[in-house]
């Protein structure tokens, strides 16, 4: 018997896990499973609503809802907090094993690789230990796969590497599939890593080896014997505990059809937890991105309209928490907290289909005269016009570090609002690429990132779109072909960022029609790379300032109105040719005016200050200026400094702000070891250059692997013959390593001035070349300061 509601309003239904699926569905008589609530709601007057009440509902399968579900809201009984689980319970019968460790036999069916006890995710076996203070996946070992370790392993199949990107561009994952006969580990994986690259020689660990179960916490599963095993942390009583594991990667999918979307469906004050982990299968190639993903999420859309999370909690899922898959309408996310997930928080990818021309590897590249120059998309098959509203995303990216808060690929006109972004592996937020502008950034707060990644921001971009890279693409058509897939801009705004490991704003690889504006940038500054049409205007760098990265000649940039900290920190913006539109009318809060004046020479900062803004009161996060302030006659205007990240009020009271810095003022001046290495040297006729800072992410190497720069190769120099070209940045020479200027020529005169190998970086790609015959030039500069012993 249907329970039918009051006229107009449609009908109702509850569900309960001491329910019976026989009964009517009425409050005082639930059904017990979602599934049958599913079923029976398809036949039922619209709009339906389906209330859970307490307890935890354990899916035996994905909840899919269709297009017949369409007007349906499935929401919390008032005052309850219903589960809905990816994973089962298990009754288990421990009993001692050795050493503290604990054993159960388990089902025949259960594979996990998540184990939580008594709601809380639990170590899964590795080497080393679990250490919450390292900086890199909770801990790391170069020895992780030495010989010596690899020998004390049985059967290690079944276990995992983990290895960041050489550059840290991200992270690999492979499987171990065994030994062979020399105790060598065989693997498959490290797909997960669009930009390819060896494993990192220290910063790695194994996971799901049973030799290596020593901890608290730890557990593994022998699968073939079907017996858990568990170190159980102290204080823990093993027999009362709650044991559940994972056994579907999705929990519920909106899905619809090309002819018959999803419409009007609403899930509200649900909690979703344990999914699987998805990291095997994070294998497609984006557009020309670093990334690789999986199209699966603990929440599905797919080819659904008008449909939305509301005032729901996703916590430790194995994957991506939200996946916005393709073709979605009018997608509303809001007030909800996603913590601990093992890969996103919430990703809007499209279908590459509906890109023209796409490519799928950085170093793809496509003639100018085979391209669509027809602007946009070429389908409708990608998310557009969705929301992301008064959401805390924290703590995610716990397998997977090429991930983000929110992640944006191939979509259009997606909105992230008012939402508190921290601790993260990555960026905060991600947008992959052009395609296809008219995404919104505001009211966000945004910081504790690129915790265990390099060379990002709080925010991360590329645009590497038709555009980029065209061959014999006339250089004056460039701007104009930018906009190809770039249709509209960008816009991030009065929002709040911090970026201790990089730039609070990042814009890379050909990131073009960008508006930045009204953002407070607590600490690594604004970088724009090469790419067209920004502007970024009536921003503040707290104790640091713009970056110019290598800029396209007639750029169409704008940089105005800006309080600067710091000198701007150019790399390779070759002079005028480059300088953009417009770059003034900004206020250098330094100590001098050799910051204003540097750039006035190359044609920057004509009517640009130097002055005190006059905040209000900086300790308090309060960058206001105050009525008097010399940044009001740049053009400066005060933006609203209490409006950052989440407002509803229960995620307020939990979500963390970023530590506001003390202010510190640039003298503008080197200090003295970085006049030493700004000193002008010669090798073969070409000028060298030590890279410093944030250089190191122009060319694409990692700072812990150093280099030094060829700035200029002139073509009659014997640098040039000898196979050299500008920019290359050379980190080995005859096989000694070269992490700067000492190395350098402790290195040339351990090869007494004829090294016959290079290792080098060019155009981001490492390789080695065999140096043609060498001749020395009079202007080398001998070894200085005094040689030392080089490191290999």
């Amino acid at each position: 018997m249907l329970v039918l509601t009051p006229p107009g309003r449609g009908t109702d239904f509850f569900v309960a896990p001491s329910g019976n699926d026989k009964n009517a569905g009425a409050r005082e008589a639930p059904f017990a499973t979602l599934k049958h609530a599913c079923d029976e709601a398809r036949s039922a007057p619209r709009p339906v609503f389906i209330h859970l009440g307490d307890g935890v509902y354990y899916l035996p399968e994905t909840l899919e809802l269709s297009a017949e579900d369409s007007g349906e809201t499935w929401q919390a009984v008032d005052g309850a907090k219903p589960v809905i689980s990816g994973g089962a319970k298990l009754e288990l019968q421990w009993k001692p094993y050795k050493g503290g460790i604990m054993q159960a036999g388990v089902p025949a069916d259960v594979e996990t690789e998540e184990l939580f006890v008594n709601g809380e995710r639990q170590i899964l076996v590795r080497y080393p230990n679990y250490d919450p203070g390292a900086q890199y996946f909770d801990g790391y070992a170069a020895d992780a796969i030495s010989k010596e370790r690899v020998a004390r392993w049985a059967d290690p199949a079944g276990g995992y590497v983990h290895a960041m990107h050489p550059a840290l561009w991200g992270d690999f994952t492979w499987l171990i599939t065994g030994k062979n006969a020399d105790g060598q580990l065989t693997m498959v994986g490290g797909w997960q890593n669009n930009r390819g690259g060896s494993m990192h020689q220290t910063i790695r660990f194994v996971e799901n080896i049973f030799e290596e179960l020593d901890a608290p916490g730890e557990w593994f599963l022998n699968r073939k014997t079907h017996v858990l095993y568990f170190y159980p942390p102290a204080g823990l009583d093993l027999d009362s505990a709650k044991i559940e594991v994972t056994r579907l990667n999705t929990l519920v999918a909106l899905r619809g059809s090309e002819h018959k979307p999803v419409r009007s469906i609403s899930l509200k004050g649900l909690t979703f937890r344990q999914a699987n982990r998805t990291v095997m299968e994070t294998r497609e190639p984006l557009l020309r991105s670093d990334w690789a993903i999986d199209r699966s999420g603990a929440i599905v859309f797919n080819r659904a309209e008008n449909c939305s999370l509301e005032d729901s909690l996703i916590d430790q899922v194995g994957g991506n928490a939200v996946f916005v898959n393709n073709y979605n309408r009018h997608i509303t996310i809001q007030g909800c907290e996603i913590v601990k997930a093992g890969a996103s928080g919430i990703v809007f990818l499209g279908d590459p289909g509906a890109a023209r021309n796409p490519l799928f590897n950085y170093n793809q590249r496509q003639e100018y005269a085979a391209i669509d120059k027809t602007p946009g998309p070429k389908t409708d098959n990608y998310p557009s016009d969705c929301l992301v509203d008064d959401c805390l995303i924290h703590l995610t990216g716990r397998v997977e570090k090429q991930t983000a808060g929110v992640a944006i690929d191939l979509a259009r006109n997606i909105t992230v609002r008012h939402c508190s972004i921290y601790d993260m592996p990555r960026a905060g937020i991600n947008i992959g690429d052009g395609c296809w502008g008219g995404n919104v950034i505001e009211y966000c707060d945004i910081f504790d990132t690129v915790k265990e990644t390099g060379d990002h921001g709080s925010f991360n971009s590329w645009g590497r779109d038709r555009y980029w890279g065209l061959n014999n693409a006339p250089q004056g058509e460039l701007a104009q072909l930018s906009l190809l897939d770039a249709v509209e801009p960008n816009i991030l705004r009065n929002s709040r960022w911090r970026c201790d490991h990089g730039w609070d704003i990042d814009l890379d690889d050909g990131s073009s029609n960008y508006e930045i504006y009204n953002n407070l940038c607590l600490n690594g500054g604004i970088k724009l790379r090469e790419g067209f049409h920004r502007k970024v205007a009536n921003n503040i760098t707290v104790n640091n300032t713009f970056y110019p990265h290598v800029w396209f000649k007639d750029s169409e940039d704008e940089v105005y109105s800006n309080i600067f900290m710091e000198p701007y920190r150019g790399v390779d913006v070759p002079g005028a040719n480059a300088k953009g539109k417009l770059v003034d009318r900004n206020l250098f809060y330094v100590k001098d005016a050799a910051t204003k004046d540097r750039n006035i020479a190359f044609g920057w900062d004509l009517h640009s200050i130097v002055g005190n803004p006059l905040f209000i009161d900086p300790p308090k996060g309060n960058f206001d200026v105050a009525p008097g302030s010399p940044a009001l006659g740049i053009g400066f205007v005060n933006f609203p400094m209490d409006r950052f990240g989440v407002q509803k009020p229960s995620l307020r009271e939990i979500a963390r702000t970023p530590a506001i810095p003390a202010l510190h003022i640039d003298t503008a001046v080197l200090p003295p070891e970085q006049k030493a290495a700004s000193l002008p040297r010669h090798w073969l006729g070409a000028t060298l250059h030590a890279l410093q800072g944030e250089e190191y992410s122009a060319f694409g190497v990692a700072k812990d692997e150093g280099g030094v720069q060829l700035k200029e190769v002139p073509d009659s120099s014997a640098a040039a013959q000898a196979g050299l070209k500008k920019d290359d940045v050379i980190q080995k020479l005859n096989g000694w390593k070269v992490s700067g200027m000492d190395d350098f020529f402790a290195a040339l005169l351990a090869a007494r001035d004829a090294p016959e190998k290079v290792t080098l970086v060019r155009a981001q790609k490492l390789q080695t070349l065999a140096l043609k015959q060498i001749v020395p030039h009079p202007d080398d500069v001998p070894a200085f300061p005094a040689p030392r012993t080089v490191s290999t």
